[in-house]
């Protein structure tokens, strides 16, 4: 009689072979929310001359600060822009004032350009790259798949650069990324769009001017279509500064809003119909000022 084949142990529940090849990222991210002061007084459109928790040029000021290395080159990136040379002029400046002497601007306007050697060797020459706002879309259509994305994400993983990115330049860097929306309050179905960002992070949606454009139920929409995402809401003048992939610590003038739902006990978003309003229960919400830190939950079974 012949002997039955065993089936293979299952896999479920234990930790992957080869998760020990998935390693902590040792770069690190500021992710700001828009409009932080560039040290010409409060900036335009901003309530930064109310606020008195408000300290000009804090939060590039801290940029600077955590860039490693001596005489490190710092890269201006205002590929969202479709005005680079404008976007880029305020930071170039900016740096050079805080005592950057090595700072250029970075812009690609064509994919074929993030795939050149000349953009490469200036990749793996820089400490530090800072994506100016403009649209989030043009960062991922243009670098998407790219040989510069690829380069820029191996440094982020295995050595001690510095990725920054504001408005914009800061959605992109998560996936899930928001890029379009009929409206800023998103309390209707599909009143948001959505796609695949820049993956520096992963399961977490980054939305920015989020109190001054009142985004917060439009997160709670992401939120809604798949609860594992988390909701990083910055306010403008607002960063939060990314250690590990995952330790947060708050920095500049506002509140960073965080959205929970992994937890939720009803959401209807699944069975609703389009332009109707969603429901979701029991979203866990938290306010976070300056100095405040926040470790962003990994399941133990998961490195990424």
């Amino acid at each position: 009689m012949p002997t039955k084949k065993k089936a293979p142990p299952s896999q479920r529940g234990h930790l992957h072979p080869h998760r020990h090849t998935c390693p902590t990222p040792k770069g690190k991210l500021l992710v700001v929310g828009g409009h932080e002061n560039k040290g010409q007084g409060p900036e335009r459109g901003s309530n930064q001359d109310e606020n008195l928790n408000f300290a000009p040029e804090s939060i590039l000021r801290r940029f600077c600060d955590e860039l490693k290395g001596n005489d490190p080159l710092v890269l201006v990136l205002p590929i969202a822009s479709s005005e680079p040379k404008e976007a880029a002029e305020d930071y170039l400046r900016i740096f050079t004032d805080l005592g950057i002497t090595r700072v250029q601007m970075l812009d690609i306007r064509e994919r074929e350009e993030a795939n050149s050697e000349a953009t490469l060797k200036l990749v793996d020459d820089a400490a530090g790259f800072y994506f100016t706002g403009g649209d989030q879309l043009r960062l991922t259509a243009l670098l998407g798949g790219t040989k510069m994305l690829l380069r820029l994400k191996e440094r982020y993983t295995y050595e001690e650069i510095l990725i920054g990115g504001t408005s914009a330049g800061a959605s992109a860097l998560s996936t899930p990324m928001i890029y379009q929306g009929l409206n800023d309050a998103g309390f209707r179905k599909g009143e948001i769009s959505i796609t695949t960002g820049l993956q520096f992070m992963h399961d977490v949606a980054i939305d920015t001017h989020f109190i001054a454009r009142g985004r917060i139920v439009r997160m709670a929409q992401i939120i809604a279509t798949n609860p594992t995402c988390m909701g990083l809401g910055l306010e403008e003048d607002t960063a939060v500064l990314v250690r590990d992939g995952y330790q947060l610590e708050v920095i500049g003038s506002g509140l960073v809003t965080i959205l929970d739902g992994v937890e939720c006990t009803g959401n209807n978003i699944h069975e609703i119909q389009p332009e109707t309003p969603f429901t979701i229960r029991d979203l866990r919400l938290h306010f976070l000022g300056e100095g405040e830190t926040y470790q962003m939950p990994i399941p133990p079974e998961l490195h990424l």
